[in-house]
């Protein structure tokens, strides 16, 4: 099976992630299926409303121990939550300003993981619907400080849209090197941050890019594409994102279904089979 990876100066980011959320107690075992199927990069946050960071380092801590897989060998990536996106299992002082909120969320996530560096920090989201807050700047500047010391790798933000991406690449001292964005076809797959993304040399992680977008599978048009490759409709979803220069993000606790998604990578698709993809429901 061909790899796929990104390049981020001298650094290879693999191009796909495993998905930690929603997984409760199955995210052990999910975490461990995924490296034993070939995952690279997993993906996760320090907020217990929907994600088990503990539970993800329990399965890093077995992996390694093995010896089949290292640290080096393997991308982790966790998430700063803002206090609206929690319940009330604060990985921070709620009392606490928003620089120390996020060097505790830090503190915290190293803890949970096992580890000593992360190797992209994720701004889970702005503390507004609309542009960014004194709030946002405040855990930016905080955030970038974080990888100043060398504690973190890469910076990157999600579920950002486009007018407040272009706010924080004009005012931030770091841009982000990710955007991580549920991503939906009839969006156009995001086509606004994509392509300012595209513009300022950030990689688009996409993720729900099944579950967000159920609707295709019932397209002819998509339909054809799957009939004619022998592939899964996840693979050629997952193809198609890579195809068109997004990171992808699965989910799945199908230990089978994670071999097959990782395996979209030796599926050929058309230029012209991307533009149908591209185009449908956008």
């Amino acid at each position: 099976m061909k790899r796929f990876e990104f390049t981020v100066g001298q650094k290879m980011i693999p191009g796909f992630l495993y998905g930690t959320a929603w997984k409760e107690e199955r995210t052990e075992r999910c975490v461990e299926e995924a490296l034993a199927a070939g995952f690279r990069g997993i993906d996760t946050a320090n907020q217990r409303k929907h994600y088990f960071e503990a539970g993800v380092g329990r399965a890093l801590k077995r992996v390694f121990a093995s010896g089949d897989v290292n640290r080096d060998d393997v991308f982790i990536q966790t998430k700063f939550t803002d206090e609206r996106g929690q319940d009330h299992r604060l990985p921070y002082d709620r009392a606490a300003a928003p620089a120390d909120k996020v060097n505790q969320s830090l503190a915290s996530s190293l803890a949970h993981l096992g580890i000593d560096y992360l190797d992209a920090f994720i701004l889970h989201g702005p503390s507004m619907p609309y542009g960014l807050s004194q709030i946002d700047w405040e855990t930016w500047g905080a955030m970038e400080a974080c990888q100043r010391e060398g504690t973190v790798g890469f910076l990157g933000v999600s579920n950002i849209s486009r007018e407040q991406l272009q706010e924080l690449c004009a005012g931030a001292a770091t841009l982000p090197t990710f955007v991580q964005n549920r991503c939906f076809a009839r969006t156009g797959w995001d086509r606004d941050v994509r392509q300012f993304c595209r513009e300022k040399g950030i990689i688009y992680q996409g993720f729900s890019l099944l579950t967000a977008n159920l609707e295709i599978f019932h397209d002819p048009r998509f339909g054809a594409i799957v009939g004619r490759t022998g592939a899964t409709p996840a693979q050629v979803v997952f193809r198609f994102a890579l195809g068109i220069g997004m990171l992808p993000l699965t989910g799945t606790t199908d230990p089978v279904h994670m071999r097959q998604d990782l395996a979209c990578v030796d599926l050929e698709l058309s230029d012209d089979d991307l533009a149908v993809i591209e185009s449908i429901a956008g």
